[in-house]
């Protein structure tokens, strides 16, 4: 997307707010923003190393986008009890170039000092840090273990939620109640609806303690796919032209429209005495061709001053998946199409888009440092040493051959203004 046109996007807004601030006579709009500047590199020419549905990583090269973005905010209040707030993204995602997102876009009614209800796009709230997940600052690492946070397509749902907050002596309660529908881009010009989408997620917080627990539902489709329907198809026609009972069931199981998914959280996090610790367990489940899968990662540092040297943890498991009842080859007396139809299907199998069968199994090992030297500024450095187990697990545009572990690099100017 042009750089003017992205600029457009996220000051037109601002723009508006402020006008209509001035001809009622009301505050003007607050405007505030972060953003993260980062080089990214890792050592393998047969694989790409990316972020969650990112289109395009590094190999053997310095990259700009993978950490890289820029994101601005305007609140507006209306009243004593209604405010507006609007928050614009720049980063690379689902196509090779920067392009600018509305990722957030609500109004907010307090409807006493305990509740609060936001209508429009809002933040879902299935992880520790959803809110603030994409401004670096806010974060100890440099960037969230993508065993963890690749597990939800989703950042953000078109509907409302309701917050409640209460006070039981020195502990702090939240309890956040979202539903609404969403459509996300992902890598591969690949669409991912969620429809009927309902979260909850109940925090405490207790002096230097914060404990989280979520649970997310609703049904997912998986569109815009030319090879998945393809394949689906494939399964369909040769079940009833070789008549192999098999297939129909699977290109059943495949096919991801409106099947039910499920994703659950827990997430514990400590600053106390200059010791940080976070940590999140997480589980997926879902009734498409997307694995279930469990994933967890522990973050431990100590702060000496203006420096956060930290070592990190993570791994993601697959539980289950499709099995794959595709027939090598075909019996005696079959059509000699039979015996490539079935080698292809069961390939297409294989490689399903996205999060292939038996795709996705990792463990990263990283080891960073983090620097406050100026107010409102961080520089951060980070090494991760990364194995995927059973296939290529998250890396990208994977050629033939990769199968090993991969060092990534990378440092990062984090800011928030």
């Amino acid at each position: 997307m042009n750089k003017r046109v992205m600029t457009s996007l996220l000051v037109l807004p601002l723009a508006i707010s402020t006008a209509y601030a001035q001809d009622t006579g009301l505050q003007a709009v607050k405007v505030s923003g972060f953003g993260t500047g980062a080089l990214t590199w890792a050592d393998t020419d047969k694989a790409e190393f990316a972020r969650p549905n990112q289109a395009q990583g590094s190999s053997k090269d310095f990259r700009t986008g993978i950490d890289s973005n820029l994101g601005l905010q305007a609140d507006l209040p209306v009243n004593s009890w209604l405010s507006v707030t609007a928050q614009g993204l720049v980063r690379k995602d689902a196509e090779e170039n920067y392009g600018a997102e509305l990722s957030w876009a609500f109004a907010k009614a307090r409807v006493s000092d305990e509740v609060s209800v936001r209508v429009g796009r809002i933040g879902l709230p299935v992880f520790m840090i959803s809110d603030y997940r994409n401004v670096g600052y806010a974060n100890t690492m440099l960037r969230p273990p993508a065993e963890v946070y690749s597990q939800v397509p989703f950042n953000s749902v078109d509907g409302a939620d309701v917050t409640w907050q209460h006070g039981f002596g020195d502990t702090s309660v939240t309890a956040q109640l979202a539903y609404g529908n969403v459509k996300s881009p992902i890598s591969g010009n690949i669409h991912v609806r969620g429809k009927e989408l309902a979260a909850v997620n109940v925090s405490a917080e207790h002096g230097p303690f914060t404990v989280r627990a979520g649970h997310a539902t609703g049904k997912i489709t998986i569109d815009d796919s030319v090879s998945l329907n393809t394949l689906v198809g494939g399964l369909r026609a040769a079940a009833a032209g070789y008549r192999f009972p098999e297939l129909a069931p699977l290109a059943a199981e495949i096919e991801a429209k409106d099947k039910r998914a499920h994703f659950s959280s827990l997430g514990l996090s400590m600053d106390w005495n200059n010791i940080v610790v976070q940590t999140e367990f997480a589980k997926r489940k879902s009734e498409t061709y997307i694995n279930d899968t469990s994933s967890w990662y522990v973050m431990g540092g100590y702060r000496i001053g203006k420096f956060l040297p930290y070592v990190t943890h993570s791994k993601l498991k697959i539980d289950s998946a499709v099995v794959n009842t595709v027939r090598a080859a075909c019996p005696a007396g079959f059509p000699a199409a039979c015996t490539p139809t079935m080698q292809a299907l069961g390939a297409g199998v294989r490689r399903l888009p996205n999060t292939g069968v038996g795709q996705g199994e990792q463990s990263t090992n990283t080891i960073g440092v983090r620097w406050d030297f100026a107010s409102s500024v961080a520089l951060k450095a980070q090494v991760d040493r990364i194995k995927p187990k059973n296939g290529n697990g998250l890396f990208i545009n994977v050629q033939p051959g990769f199968n090993d572990t991969v060092t990534v690099g990378a440092v990062a100017l984090d800011f928030v203004f």
